[in-house]
């Protein structure tokens, strides 16, 4: 059986999506930018401070789920600009302690023309 994640501490879902989706012992969390939810605006400006809000918004939906940072087994990152891989690589690492599998890919354009994007799986079970 399916469980939706709906949370307030995390961007309302944009499109015809769920936040996240918990399948058994995993949770599958949508993709998150950096939309503060509080207002539904992009208002971080610069790859760190726009990488600070995606992670807050991933812990949003991971607390959501009852989970926390140290249970994600892999994420998927996009970038708009391979250029801002190290910055964005040091605020990913402050979250990201455990080092879940990852990749990292640039794309031509993200939703709503913001810096990154960051998707994870997280594991549930004991």
């Amino acid at each position: 059986m399916l469980k939706k994640v709906e949370t307030k501490k995390a961007p309302a879902a944009i499109g015809p999506y769920s936040q996240g989706i918990i399948a058994g012992d995993f949770l599958f969390a949508s993709g998150q930018i950096p939309i503060n939810p509080a207002t539904g605006q992009i208002e971080a400006q610069g790859i760190e401070a726009q990488t600070e809000q995606v992670m807050k918004n991933i812990g949003g939906l991971l607390e959501a789920a009852g989970a926390d940072y140290s249970q994600v087994v892999k994420t998927s990152c996009f970038l708009a600009d391979m250029g801002d891989f190290g910055a964005f690589n040091a605020v990913y690492e402050k979250y990201f302690t455990e080092k879940p599998a990852r990749s990292c890919v640039a794309v031509r354009q993200l939703p709503k023309n913001v810096l990154c994007e960051v998707e994870v799986i997280a594991y549930l079970g004991a």
